[in-house]
Order: C-alpha cells, then structure tokens, then sequence
C-alpha cells in the first residue's frame, strides 16, 4: 500500500532507482525532449493530470518525467500484474485498475472488479488530495486516431472524491491539469516528443456534497453525483480540444503541418523545433477550423481547396517518407541537403563501427524482442512503442549482468590477441599476479555496464544519422517527373495561400 506521509507514495529506493532507469531509456527513445508549461502546475496542492491516449505507456512516462512532484499511480490490472512488471509494480504502489475490456475476457467478476476500482480509486484520490501527481487519461484507452475519442468518468470521479477529502482535511483542493502530448511519429524509433502543461482547471468546490466529503472521510468508495461527474467531464474536454490534433484524419493533421512550413518559408521564421512546428500547425488548423467538434464528437473534415491540395502534397512526399521539413527555403522543390552532414554521418558510423561488438551483445537482444513483441500486438501500433520501451529497458536491469560476465570472459579468453593488437593486456591492468588478475577482471566487468551503456547512445545517433541519410537519398533520387509534379503543386499551393492571407 502507499504512504503519503513520506517523498514518494511507494519506496523511495525503487521509486528513484525506477525513474533514473526511464529517464536513461527515454533519452534513447527520442531524439528530441522538450516540456513546457510547468510553471502552470500549482505547488500548492495535488493535480490530477488528464490527456490523451495515443502511445500506450509512453504517454504517462512522459508526463511524469517532466511533472515536478511525485506521483501516485494507477495502471491496467492485466498490465500491473505481469511477471517482471509486477515486481516494480508493488514497490512503486502502482494501484490496478479493471477495465471493462478485461472484465468482458472473465479476468474476474463484475463485484470483484468494483470491490477493487473502488479500493483503487479511493487509494489515488487520498494521494493526489495529500499533495501528489496522478496521471489518468479520460478516453480509458490508448487509440491510433488523430482525434480524441468518448471521454469516460474514471478520472472525474477521482479527482472529485480527491477533492472531497482535501476539502474535509482543510487541504487546498486539487485541480485537473490539461496535458498536450505531442510526438511527430509516435512509434517510430528516435521520433521528438513535446509535452505541454497547458493552465489547470480548477474544481468546483462549491458543489461538492457533504455525504461524499464524510464517506471518503472514512476511506469508503462512494460515488460522486452523476450531473457533477459529467458537468466536470464536459468541462474538461474544451480544455483539451486545442493542445491534440483534433483532425478528421492523419492526411489533414499532415496538411496543416505542410501549410506550417511553407509558411514559415515565406515569413522567413524557421520551425527548427518540433515544439515550434506543432504550435505553427495548430494555428493553421484554427485558421481553417470552423469548430472544434461536430455532433458526433468528432472534428469535422475540412472542406477547402487549400487543405486539399496541401493534403495531395502531403500524400505525395508521404510516399518517398519526405515531409515538409525536405523543402528548400524557398518552400517550392526538394532541398538538396548539406555535404557535411553526410562527412558527419561518416564519422557517427566509425564509432559506431568501433562499438559494434558491445552493442550485439548487449543491446541486440532487446531490440530483437521488442520489435518481435512490438509487431505481435493485437493492441494497435499505439501499443508498439510500450514493447519496445519495455524490452529495453527491463532488458538491460535483466541481461546486462549475464552479458557482462560474457564479456568479459570473452576479453579474458581473447587476452593475447587484443594485447597484440592494443599493446594492452586487458587482465594485467594490476600486475601478473593471480589477485591482480582477479582484480583486473573485476573492473573489466563493471566497466562493460557504461560501455553497453555509450554503444546503445552511439546507436541512437547514428540511427538519427541514417534517417538523415536516407531521406537525402530519397530526395536526391526522386525521378524529374516526381519533383516537376511536386513543384507544380507546391506552386500552386504558394500563389493559393498568398491569395487567402491578402483576405
């Protein structure tokens, strides 16, 4: 069970150990990371942060990597108690949560689902009503969709039965925070994240009855009043609305983000972040939005030539894995690209050349198992990037002590060749002695755990080198019918946009 007595609702050992090996896997995961908006998150009471669900477990991670309290959390049941997961799962007192998905596969039955959501959920409202982060996501699903889907009441109920105790303690009552998680390709390897605290939205304590404020009181599940839950529930998706893509579909998300950058191209302001592109693209998408919903809760597809035609564009660098980003400056044709990228891209693979061994035996086995069980889901490609973030990272606490006794044993049995070719012997760091050869192997195995380490950075640079690489080929290849169709459409679209903005 958690104590919120203390730093960290679960052991504080775990808990740090637990985020000092995410923060490492994440920055391996991404090519680029960046927050904004903390100063929006009050210090004086607990949040309760609400987004959506687009990548699985990453969506979580990323918001409590950046969140500046400490977090008590909840997870799926039939995900909280996994082998492995599950160990991490108690230390940190992750609490589980049945949903409706499981219940309909006979993971157990409806009053025991009840009996434990409530236990859960009352667990999550005393932490987040002591002063900690809590991160539930209102859709109660993850989804590959450019658009948020029905919003369930799970963290409605929550954070009010978490008010209605702050409010019987004479504690400030928690607010709900608005979090925009924003990745490029979100289960694409090296992809950018950006994650934005948007301004809280503050309960309303007022309306919150005596009854529930007695019942929580007394550590006892009591439902909140239905009209409240869904006033709270409507309420909050208006917040969210602007800070998603809130598309009809991935080919118009794309278009805006197109507009975006040519644009940017003509103001001569360059979208050199992927924060900066996201916020370019989001006011393409108000300029053309008419409203942000229809009535089926779903955007409404945008009917105007420019969008289409920025769509047709977008398809059309799509196919040769090109975007806007491989425009010239003058946003009419491909870009050539920089020869000294290409001499830097050299040098990155030198080095990873020179790491290669270290990095097959470490870290080939994770990737290997995370693109097997990455690709094996019937849960989405939402749902790929959990694997893989998962294989590497519970791979490396597993295997990485095994791999580093093959190590070096491997370094041992290979003594006189390597000395040949270094004019070092590895195992007589320390003299010739039988103690000092013990000794040498001793720091030859603690040594292999930051070289598995550097081989795995290394691997990610070079990776985001080869992607840079690749798309270069793709642009300089592309036949003359390809770029005179591109920069005839490209053309068009330019003269479109420069009427539209003279309105």
């Amino acid at each position: 069970m958690p104590s919120f007595d203390k730093a960290t609702p679960g052991s504080p050992f775990w808990t740090k150990l637990a985020f000092f090996f995410c923060r490492r896997t994440a920055a391996n995961q991404f090519r680029t990371i960046e927050y904004s908006g903390m100063e929006n998150i009050p210090k004086d009471r607990g949040s309760l942060c609400a987004a959506w669900h687009t990548n699985g477990l990453i969506d979580p991670l990323g918001i409590m990597l950046a969140h500046p309290k400490e977090f008590v959390m909840g997870g799926r049941h039939d995900l909280v108690t996994r082998p492995v997961l599950s160990f991490w799962t108690r230390r940190l007192a992750v609490q589980p949560v049945v949903r409706k998905a499981e219940l309909l596969r006979g993971g157990c039955s409806e009053e025991e689902a009840t009996n434990l959501n409530g236990r859960s959920l009352i667990t999550l409202a005393s932490g987040i009503s002591s002063g900690f982060g809590c991160v539930l996501f209102p859709e109660g699903t993850s989804h590959d969709l450019p658009h948020m889907i029905r919003f369930r009441t799970g963290p409605m109920r929550t954070v009010l039965a978490a008010a209605a105790i702050a409010k019987g303690s004479g504690k400030n009552c928690p607010v709900l925070q608005p979090v925009g998680l924003h990745f490029r390709v979100r289960h694409h390897y090296r992809t950018d994240m950006w994650v934005e605290f948007s301004d809280p939205y503050f309960l309303p304590e007022d309306d919150i009855p005596e009854d529930l404020i007695e019942a929580v009181q007394k550590r006892e599940w009591v439902e909140p009043p239905g009209d409240l839950v869904r006033s709270l529930r409507d309420g909050l998706r208006p917040q969210l609305l602007p800070i998603t893509p809130n598309a009809s579909s991935w080919d118009e998300h794309g278009a805006f983000h197109l507009i975006a950058q040519l644009e940017s191209r003509k103001n001569k302001r360059p979208l050199n972040t992927w924060r900066k592109e996201v916020l370019a693209a989001r006011e393409v998408r108000d300029r053309f939005q008419t409203e942000l919903e229809g009535e089926d809760s779903k955007p409404v597809k945008i009917e105007h030539p420019i969008v289409d035609a920025a769509k047709e564009i977008h398809s059309q660098l799509q196919r040769r894995k090109l975007d806007g980003r491989d425009l010239d400056a003058s946003g009419r044709k491909l870009r050539i690209g920089n020869p000294l990228r290409g001499v830097g891209f050299c040098i990155k693979t030198s080095l990873m050349a020179a790491l290669l061994p270290a990095f097959l035996l470490s870290l080939s086995p994770q990737l290997i198992l995370g693109r097997f069980l990455g690709d094996r889901t019937d849960e989405g490609v939402d749902a790929r990037t959990t694997y893989q973030f998962l294989a590497a990272m519970f791979g490396s606490l597993l295997l990485w002590p095994f791999f580093a006794l093959i190590g070096t044993w491997m370094v041992w049995a290979n003594s006189g060749s390597i000395s040949d070719l270094l004019s070092l012997d590895a195992t007589a760091m320390f003299g010739g002695g039988q103690t000092s050869q013990i000794l040498s192997l001793v720091v030859l195995y603690v040594v292999m755990f930051p070289l598995f380490w550097l081989s795995g950075r290394m691997f990610g640079f070079w990776w985001d080198g080869y992607v840079d690489a690749r798309k270069a080929f793709s642009r300089l290849s592309a036949g003359s019918q390809y770029k005179q169709n591109l920069e005839q459409r490209l053309q068009a679209l330019s003269s479109e946009l420069k009427s539209f903005s003279k309105r």
